[in-house]
C-alpha cells in the first residue's frame, strides 16, 4: 500500500481524464478544479469542452483534447479540424487516435501520412497517439512504435479506456524498448488504483490517463 507522500508523488504523472459521454460542461469544469488542486500533470477532456476548460484553468493546469475519440476511423481532414479547433482555444495537447483499421490492414503510409500531419499542425503542442493496444499483437505493437517515431509525435499512448482491454505493464515495457529517441510513453485504459499506476511508471510510462485517482484522493479528502 503506498502512502500519502507516494501517492501525491504519482499524481504529478495524471492526465485527469473525463470523457464520459453523459459528461457535462459543470462535470468538466469540475475536472479541471480537482486536477489543480491534488496538482495533476494536465486534465484530459473532449474537444467541444476546450474554452470552458481552458478559461477555468487560467493557465494553472494544461488541458489536453482527444481527437478522433474513440476508434480513430475519422478521416485525416476531420482530425485535423479538431486538432485545430482544439489548439486555437488553448489547449496544450491532443491525445488522437491512430486509424486502428487500416494501420493493422498494413495502411503504414496512410497512417503515418495523416499522423506525420497532425504533428505538423500541432507545431509544439503536445501530440499523443493513441494506439489501442488491445487490437494489436506483440509484431503489429512494435511496428506501432515505429510509426508513431516516424511521425514526429511526442507520446505513444496504450489505450483509449474505450475498447476490450487497457493499460497492462507488458506493453509499456514493450514500448520502451522499441520507441525511439524523445518518444514517452502514456499509460491509459483501467487504471484504478495506485498501486497500478506505480507498475505503470515504474514499465516506463511518463504520464498516466485515469479518471480515478484523483477521485480517491478527493473521497479521503472529504
Amino acid at each position: 500500500m503506498l502512502n500519502e507522500k507516494e501517492r501525491l508523488q504519482i499524481i504529478k504523472y495524471v492526465d485527469h481524464t473525463e470523457l464520459n459521454p453523459a459528461a457535462g460542461t459543470a462535470d468538466i469544469l469540475k475536472t479541471v478544479r480537482e486536477g489543480i488542486k491534488w496538482g495533476a500533470r494536465a486534465v484530459c477532456i473532449p474537444a467541444s469542452f476546450t474554452p470552458e476548460a481552458v478559461a477555468e484553468s487560467a493557465g494553472r493546469i494544461d488541458i489536453a483534447v482527444v481527437t478522433g475519440f474513440p476508434n480513430g476511423y475519422d478521416s485525416t481532414a476531420a482530425k485535423l479540424k479538431e486538432t485545430e479547433y482544439a489548439i486555437e482555444n488553448g489547449a496544450a495537447e491532443t491525445d488522437t487516435v491512430i486509424n486502428i483499421g487500416r494501420f493493422i490492414g498494413g495502411e503504414y503510409d496512410y497512417c503515418l501520412k495523416e499522423l506525420s500531419a497532425l504533428k505538423k499542425l500541432s507545431g509544439n503542442k503536445i501530440l499523443k497517439v493513441i494506439v489501442e493496444c488491445c487490437y494489436l499483437n506483440e509484431a503489429q505493437k512494435i511496428d506501432v512504435c515505429k510509426l508513431v517515431t516516424d511521425s514526429g509525435a511526442d507520446f505513444i499512448k496504450t489505450s483509449t479506456g474505450f475498447g476490450k482491454g487497457g493499460a497492462v505493464a507488458e506493453d509499456v515495457k514493450l514500448f520502451a524498448k522499441h520507441v525511439g529517441a524523445g518518444v514517452k510513453i502514456k499509460a491509459a485504459g483501467g487504471i484504478r488504483d495506485f498501486e497500478t499506476a506505480a507498475a505503470m511508471i515504474a514499465a516506463g510510462a511518463s504520464r498516466i490517463g485515469a479518471s480515478r485517482l484523483v477521485k480517491i484522493l478527493e473521497a479521503r479528502d472529504d
